[in-house]
Formats: C-alpha cells, structure tokens, sequence
C-alpha cells in the first residue's frame, strides 16, 4: 500500500520547512505513526552519512531521528554540494557522480528526478506517511524547467503541500500572496493551507491579517508557530543567524575560534560547543582577525586548496602560527585536517583546477585526493584521553606520512588521524567530534578548560525536537493535517 504523502514548500529559503518537517516527524511518531522524511533534492554542505553507507543532506539525517529511525539514503537521494560559485559536486542515492556545472546539471535533471522518484517509491512502501521537504521556494521562475525540488515533484506523486512563510523576517502577507500568484493554476490547488512561523507578539493583534489572507486566497492558515527562543536545530547549510555564542564571567571558560572558509563544510560539527555552557565560539569571518583565545578549528572544507589560498590571504596562517606560539591549541577536521600537512595534491582536478599546494606544515603528513570518497560511521576512542568517541568520515583525501605514527583516534579499523609531537596540533577526518560528551569534556580539557564537565548535546538536540513537536501540538491545527495525510483526527 503506498503512503499518505505531505510536502512543505516554503516562500523562501530559511522560511522554516525542515524545521516543520521534523517538528511534523516526531508529532507522528508520538502517535505511532511510521512517518520518514524525504527531501528529493537537496544543495546543502553539512551532510551525513546514512546507515546504508551513503551521504545525505544533514536535515534529512535530523528528521530520521526525529521520526525513531535510522537515516537513508533514500530520504534525500539527490544532493549538491557546491564547490564553486557555478558548480557542485552532484550525489545520487549517496554517491557521487561528479562534478557539475549548472548548464551541464539542467541536461542531467531527468536522470536525477528518476533517481527522486526511484526513492520516494521505495520509501512510500515501507511508511505508511512520507514527510516530503521542498527547497527554497516554488516560485523561482528561472528554476521551474525540469523541477523535482518543490511543485515538480509534487505533480508527479499528485501530494498535497503546506506553504510556509517567516514572520520575523518581515513581508509574510506578501511572501505568501506573492508565491502564489507566480504558480500555475494547478500548483495552487495543491496549496492547502498556510503556516506562519516565528512569531512573536500578541496574536490577537495578527488575527485581521490571518483574516485577510485567508479571504484573499481562499486557503485556509493552519497554523502561527511561535518563536521558539533559545532553540537549537541544526542548520541545513548556511551558519544560521547569530551562530556563534558569547558566555558572561563567572565560571571558569574557553575561548573557541573557528575560522570560516569560503567552502566550509559541516560547520554542524561546532553546535555542541556554541551550546557547551563553559565555551565561547566564535566565528572568524572574513577580514576579521583571528583573536587571543585557548583553541582555534580548522573546518572541513569543499575545496581544500582554494579555502587553504583564502585562508593565507586573510593572513590566518600567521596568526595561528602566532597562537601556537603563545601555547595554544589547534583542531584540523576532515579539510581542517588535511590543511595542516605540508602538501595537498589534486592530481585529477577533483575540487578545482589540478595540482598540488603548500600545506601549513604542522603535521608531518601530505594529502593526495582520490574520486573514491570515504563514507563511514565509527565509533572508537580518543588517543590523547581514555574517552569514547564516535563520528562520521566524508572526504576524498588519502593522508600518508610519519605524523599517523601518533594518531588522534583508536578505531576498530586501526589508527585515525595524527597529533604533533608537541602535543600542540591535532588533526583528524572526524566529524561530530564533540558529539560524544566524554571525548568532548577531554578534547577541551586537553585545550586548557579547568575541569571540563561533560555536556550532553544529544540530549539537547532530542529535547529541541520534542520542543518542536509541542509547538506543533499546541498552534497547529492538526485535525486538518491529519486530513490531509488521510487519517482520522
């Protein structure tokens, strides 16, 4: 039997649709429903690696949590992940395919949307609802051709869609009449209703508006969440909006840098230590300086030797230099860490034009990239602690050199990563490092935190989403959304 299908689609990027897909994920799963999360194509550079072994969009990893289930690669079965202002590096069912530049992906669209209904398909036989995520907005007009993201799809599997709209950016009336006034006739039927989000006030002073649009469109609002303060869900790509924290005196703190690279990825990596209360994390953007603090992290990057030519222009090289002689620390992750060998060679061309670069030279160690891209999940321990570890590899780098004589991880399948002699640099292909409460209470008390207590993120994240799943609970009008998904109130 194939599942009830419901698809969020919002007015513009950020408007709030994964947040209302993995709020709507663990509401039905609170009721026993089988529900998985599906987003049919995704351009995103904070990924996961999915229990089948292939890479998806990190939301799509989130709202399988969300819904009690283990990510797959058919829940996002198409991803970009750019690695120029023009290109991506393309990704179907949880591999790459290659490098693409828009003009070359358009002719490529039809394999693609094949390939995103080839998995909705298999997913729409395992659940009895499929929670389907839309992609910035339906009514982007140069993208309409070929669409699979948001009403193309929604066409070919015949599903009805909520339109969400962000209040707090300001315009909702407009984002809302606007996007639907630039859909076809049968893209606005698919329109069930609307849900506004981030609201924050007194809702009797937006009832005449709510009035007014429902009046002016003929479709009904099914619902204002309110502005969740205080809440964390991790980012789909971009560094949300006031990322990095600031902690007051008192208590005993670190002080945390990350630069940011013009192609960092996974930058999810760095949540629990924004959220870590004896941390201050700061992203150094660019043209900033790199300030007095006890740990600078390299990121991972999409394109290592460009975002390596980047970070010596903004003079970052010499300012970490400068910050190891003082004793501080430094964490390389995935790009991060291959930065911090003496070369990095990309023979093939694989994220740029082909050919070799200088590295930083802090770790005995060069790095060769290779089309075979590592996807796995591990678990292990920490070398420089007695402190269980566990995280995900998502990179195409081989890094060979005496610098792995000293590893930063134990894992089942051998030795990770590379610490300095002097006990100053630590590189590995981790991510979610700081996942792992113990390995994160060692990793900040090996970078000078007095007593460094452990902090739970994931328990923080699972109450983040049962946060969600109250809103949805309280404000949303969820007779009509489970009408809509076929079931009975």
């Amino acid at each position: 039997m194939r599942a009830s299908t419901l698809m969020v689609q919002g007015t513009t990027s950020d408007a709030g649709k994964s947040l209302l897909v993995t709020a709507l994920c663990r509401w039905l799963a609170r009721r026993g429903v089988r529900v998985a999360p599906f987003k049919p194509q995704n351009m995103a550079l904070n990924s996961a690696v999915a229990a089948d072994g292939g890479e998806i969009g990190r939301s799509q990893a989130v709202q399988a949590l969300a819904c009690g289930i283990e990510p797959h690669t058919d829940m996002n079965p198409v991803l970009l992940k750019p690695n120029t202002d023009v290109g991506a590096q393309v990704i179907i069912h949880g591999r790459a395919v290659g490098n693409m530049n828009a003009r070359d992906y358009y002719d490529y669209k039809p394999l693609a949307r094949q390939a995103a209904l080839e998995a909705y398909r298999r997913l729409s036989e395992r659940y009895d609802v499929v929670l389907v995520e839309g992609a910035g907005s339906p009514a982007e007009i140069n993208l309409r051709a070929n669409d699979l993201a948001n009403m193309g799809f929604a066409e070919s599997v015949d599903c009805p869609v909520i339109l969400v709209a962000d209040i707090d950016r300001g315009g909702v009336f407009a984002h809302l009449v606007g996007t639907l006034e630039l859909l076809s006739e049968s893209e606005r039927g698919r329109v069930k209703g609307f849900v506004i989000n981030r609201f924050r006030g007194d809702i009797a002073l937006l009832k005449p508006g709510l009035e007014w649009l429902e009046r002016r469109t003929g479709k009904p609002v099914l619902g204002v969440l309110p502005y969740l303060h205080g809440l964390h869900l991790e980012a789909e790509d971009s560094l949300s909006r006031g990322a990095s924290s600031t902690r007051a005196g008192g208590e005993s703190r670190i002080r945390v840098m990350v630069p940011v690279l013009p192609r960092i990825s996974n930058h999810t990596d760095f949540d629990p230590l924004r959220l870590h209360p004896r941390v201050e994390l700061h992203f150094v953007a660019a043209d900033e300086a790199i300030p007095p603090c006890d740990l600078v992290i390299l990121p991972g990057s999409k394109s290592v030797r460009g975002d390596l030519a980047q970070l010596r222009a903004q003079g970052w090289d010499q300012a970490i230099r400068r910050h190891l002689r003082y004793g501080g620390k430094l964490i390389g992750i995935c790009g991060g860490y291959q930065m911090l060998g003496h070369r990095v060679h990309d023979p093939l061309g694989l994220e740029g034009e082909a050919g070799s670069s200088d590295g930083l030279g802090l770790l005995e160690l060069e790095t060769t990239l290779e089309p075979e891209k590592q996807l796995r999940n591990v678990e292990g321990g920490l070398a420089i602690a007695d402190a269980p570890v566990s995280g995900y590899e998502i990179h195409v780098g081989v890094t060979r050199g005496p610098a792995l004589n000293r590893p930063a991880v134990h894992l089942p399948q051998g030795p990770e990563g590379a610490v300095s002699e002097d006990g100053q640099v630590l590189g590995t292909y981790l991510h979610g490092l700081f996942e792992s409460p113990g390995a994160c209470a060692a990793l900040l008390a090996w970078a000078g935190l007095d007593e460094a207590p452990a902090f739970d993120y994931r328990a923080v994240r699972q109450a983040a989403i049962e946060r969600l799943a109250d809103a949805v609970e309280e404000h949303l009008d969820t007779g009509r959304v489970l009408e809509l998904i076929g079931r009975v109130p």
